[in-house]
């Protein structure tokens, strides 16, 4: 399927400053991009933080196809943001806005590519094991993160392929042919993952087995 690159960059092996850098220095620098999004007024400062992240990107390895693939989806939509942001508050305003986006999702990419998945998972369980005091259950959690993953290139792709297909038969402007095999194909795919989870004793809730036993 098409489509499998969708916004987030997949790992890419490498020995780095980047790639040997903490887990938790990367967790941190995402979030600061994320903070900084809503705290820079500068579109300098937001153009200068995206330089900067780029030139990380290409240090690590990963390489600027992968760097382009990973901002190419959200094109269209930061497209149509900064249009109407400029008619709307002006040039300046626009072209920031549409950068710290470009910042956020660049220094996701960088985390991704520098970071095993089971890594990061193993990082986002550590992160919310003090959640376990409340009821979180760090595990699920994190297996929530990697189906989701792993669900939205699959669904990009689906659409991506069927638009294709639709296409081909002259039926690009006929909204059912677009939507129906998607949610088809989605609600396949979901039932085959749940499938999956339950197979493994994963899913269902533990009060359900104990009801179910006795």
């Amino acid at each position: 399927m098409n489509g499998h690159s969708f916004l987030l960059v997949n790992y890419v092996p490498g020995s780095s400053l980047i790639h040997r850098a903490p887990l938790s220095l990367k967790f941190a620098a995402v979030l600061g991009c994320g903070l900084a999004s809503f705290l820079v007024v500068d579109w300098a400062v937001a153009a200068a933080v995206l330089v900067l992240l780029c030139a990380l990107f290409l240090l690590s390895g990963a390489g600027p196809y992968r760097l382009v693939r990973s901002v190419r989806p959200i094109l269209p939509v930061l497209l149509a943001i900064g249009l109407f942001q400029w008619w709307q508050l002006g040039g300046p305003v626009a072209v920031r806005i549409v950068l710290n986006v470009l910042v956020c999702v660049v220094a996701a990419s960088l985390l991704t590519a520098t970071t095993p998945i089971q890594r990061l998972l193993d990082g986002v369980v550590s992160l919310a094991r003090p959640l376990t005091r409340f009821g979180a259950d760090p595990e699920r959690f994190a297996l929530t993160i990697a189906i989701m993953l792993r669900s939205i290139p699959f669904i990009v792709g689906a659409y991506s392929d069927v638009r294709d297909s639709a296409r081909a038969r002259g039926l690009e402007r006929n909204p059912r042919a677009l939507i129906l095999p998607v949610f088809i194909t989605t609600v396949a795919y979901a039932r085959q993952t749940g499938d999956a989870l339950a197979a493994r004793g994963l899913g269902e809730p533990d009060d359900g087995k104990d009801s179910n036993g006795g």
